[in-house]
């Protein structure tokens, strides 16, 4: 017992050591452009929202300021101001896990600024043992409660809080696909941008945090407006994660599930009305006040040996109901490996590669093979198989603040069609950062 003590009051003074100076603010900014293209390929057919077949290059534009102020030793404020525009291949449709991370759901060439972040979070701490914390994008160096209850309150993004992953997450730096960085089999709440508004709580302690958030959902599938009636159209999200360290290799482990409530519609409505109505059946015209879309999520990461790491994601939802905000996927699978440069001494350097597999549920299925449009494909008729998409990338650091990624993607059966692609995409992705620290 002596030992156990003696042992803890060392890491907590250790850990208290090593703590950086609490900041009072910082700022940080970056900028990212990707360019993209994909050949010709087979299409025998195609509907309003498929990829088309003809060539295309497409470039996108995101620059984004981070600002956050220290309001009290365990209050934090921030303000992230964001720019963005360019054009998604066939204004974003086409492509179930769309190959651009930085393209949201809507087509601007022109660049237009809007607030991405407006949040504050506060720590209510357990104990006196505190962790440090160093400085980066919306996290003030300094210390923090190693055990704690932490409530966000504001405008983020659910993936800035759930899903996380060490080697998949962020389509700045890592992989672009959209099914890829996130799990595509959940729609997460969200706009055309990928923000919302809502609150989030957490409890953290060494090894494990459990979180849950509550936010609004938009007024129409993929809309720009958002659903204020939240005691009755809203996403419920919880997570829990395990954290473990395996012979000095860190891993951990998460574990997912939401509840969306939304005015949306179910795809089986859809195609009984159209069956006494003729033509193609149409979600959109069974949308109800509340239906409920539900669904589950694993995801993990281990360090295998120094500088490389695997990760993996499963996904499921119920597959009956309208995709409402994120991509038509009700099955994910992914599994992927990343390595980074200090084994060819360029520290800096990463290259990984991924498998995505996605499918979606029959009657879901049907509704496309029908002639049925679903958030962002619809190619008029199906011949049903789930869509595959390997990626490979190299990013390079070029300076300081500046990276350079050259990644390459392979899409079979887009928007789950036999019929059409393969494709190849190619893209170049440069990416700027800096900060004060």
């Amino acid at each position: 017992m002596r030992k156990c003590l003696l042992t803890a009051l060392a890491i907590s003074l250790r850990l208290s050591a090593q703590a950086p100076e609490p900041e009072k603010w910082d700022l940080y900014f970056q900028a990212t452009s990707i360019g993209q293209y994909h050949g010709s390929f087979r299409s025998p057919y195609a509907g309003p929202l498929s990829l088309v077949a003809h060539p295309e290059a497409e470039a996108s534009l995101t620059s984004t300021l981070f600002l956050g102020l220290r309001l009290t030793r365990d209050t934090a404020f921030y303000f992230d101001p964001e720019l963005a525009g360019g054009r998604g291949f066939s204004n974003t449709n086409g492509i179930a896990n769309f190959p651009n991370g930085e393209m949201p759901r809507v087509s601007t060439a022109t660049p237009k600024p809007y607030i991405a972040r407006l949040y504050v979070t506060h720590d209510f701490g357990f104990g006196t043992e505190r962790e440090a914390v160093e400085g980066e994008e919306n996290q003030l160096a300094g210390s923090r409660p190693a055990t704690r209850y932490s409530v966000t309150l504001g405008r983020f993004t659910v993936t800035d809080f759930f899903d996380g992953n060490r080697y998949s997450h962020d389509p700045r730096k890592q992989f672009m696909g959209w099914a890829t960085m996130y799990n595509g089999a959940w729609d997460y709440p969200a706009d055309t941008r990928g923000y919302t508004w809502g609150w989030m709580h957490e409890f953290h302690a060494r090894r494990w945090s459990a979180r849950y958030a509550s936010v609004a959902e938009p007024r129409v599938a993929n809309g720009l407006r958002f659903d204020r009636r939240v005691l009755r159209d809203r996403g419920d999200v919880f997570e829990a994660e395990i954290r473990a360290s395996a012979h000095g290799h860190d891993g951990a482990l998460r574990v997912l599930s939401y509840l969306n409530h939304a005015d949306a519609g179910t795809y089986g409505e859809a195609i009984r009305l159209a069956a006494k109505a003729g033509g193609p059946p149409d979600v959109t015209a069974t949308h109800r006040a509340g239906t409920l879309k539900y669904g589950f999520g694993v995801n993990a990461d281990q360090e295998i040996a120094k500088n490389v790491g695997l990760f993996a994601r499963l996904g499921w939802n119920d597959g009956k109901t309208e995709s409402f905000a994120f991509t038509p996927i009700d099955r994910l699978a992914t599994a992927g490996v990343s390595v980074e440069g200090a084994r060819w001494k360029r520290p800096r350097d990463t290259a990984a590669s991924a498998l995505t597999v996605s499918g979606i549920a029959g009657v879901h299925a049907l509704y496309l093979a029908r002639g049925g449009l679903d958030f962002l494909i619809g190619d008029g008729a199906l011949r049903y198989a789930p869509e595959y998409v390997s990626e490979t990338y190299y990013r390079a650091r070029i300076a300081a603040g500046l990276f350079a990624t050259i990644d390459l993607q392979h899409v079979t059966n887009p928007a789950f069609n036999r019929d059409r692609g393969p494709v190849w995409i190619g893209a170049l992705r440069l990416h700027v950062e800096a900060g004060r620290k």
